[in-house]
């Protein structure tokens, strides 16, 4: 059984609300809801929020019934890993059965395609790592021009090879972990204490797609990517 997973915590100090609030004709976690539901490949879903209001359109939506996320896990400091450890638990309680894989969706990332889904699921069970992880090439490359502050603080380059880079395109290939999908082993995720304690795979997507809300230019920059993904007819549920 392959579960699917949406974390939606109440607080959000860059943008207030922001996983609730309407985007494109509807909230925002929708556009994540829609997808997992309409994904054939995934049978049950769950909604970890310490938010009643969220918690009750999920349910209604037809989320498995897993109660509020516990108060541990829901401050600023809780680790993602953690919530989807309890998230993997209550979800096998509630359906009363075992999870063969766990898909978790960033609802702050709406502008991915149901075929990224599908792009990670399909490595993770042709490779059988222990967690596939979406990434997209980095818009900023730390051998080239990300820097960092020495100790007379002057400015250094973050990662330094000999001779130097002098040029983008001849700086080694680096990645953005970006929050479309993950697809995790439940076993990896039951042992392991952090995201890269394992065998962790990347799914490359298009940087496009690639855009997470996290403060207020980020809703604006997304609304309208969204909106013109609409426009051109590319997204689909």
């Amino acid at each position: 059984m392959i579960l699917g997973h949406i974390g939606a915590r109440k607080g959000s100090k860059g943008v207030p609300g922001k996983n609730f609030r309407n985007i494109c004709g509807k909230p925002l976690i929708d556009w994540s809801l829609d997808q997992l539901f309409a994904n054939p490949r995934i049978e049950d879903i769950v909604v970890s929020t310490d938010d009643a209001a969220i918690y009750d359109h999920a349910i209604k939506r037809g989320a498995l019934d897993i109660g509020l996320r516990p108060a541990e896990l829901a401050t600023d400091a809780a680790p993602k890993w953690g919530v989807w450890q309890h998230a993997l638990a209550a979800g096998e309680a509630a359906a009363g059965r075992a999870v063969s894989a766990f898909v978790d969706l960033d609802c702050t990332s709406p502008l991915r395609l149901p075929e990224d889904i599908d792009a990670a699921l399909d490595l993770f069970q042709s490779a059988r790592p222990d967690m596939v992880m979406s990434v997209c090439e980095a818009r900023k490359n730390p051998y080239f021009n990300m820097l960092e502050l020495d100790a007379q603080g002057a400015l250094q380059v973050s990662k330094s090879l000999p001779g130097g880079v002098w040029a983008r395109q001849n700086a080694p290939l680096v990645y953005e972990h970006v929050g479309l999908v993950y697809v995790v082993a439940p076993d990896y995720l039951r042992r392991a204490k952090t995201l890269y304690d394992g065998r962790v795979i990347p799914v490359e997507l298009p940087a496009e797609r690639c855009h997470d809300i996290d403060m207020p230019h980020d809703f604006r920059l997304v609304e309208f990517l969204l909106q013109e993904q609409l426009n051109e007819g590319v997204k689909k549920v």
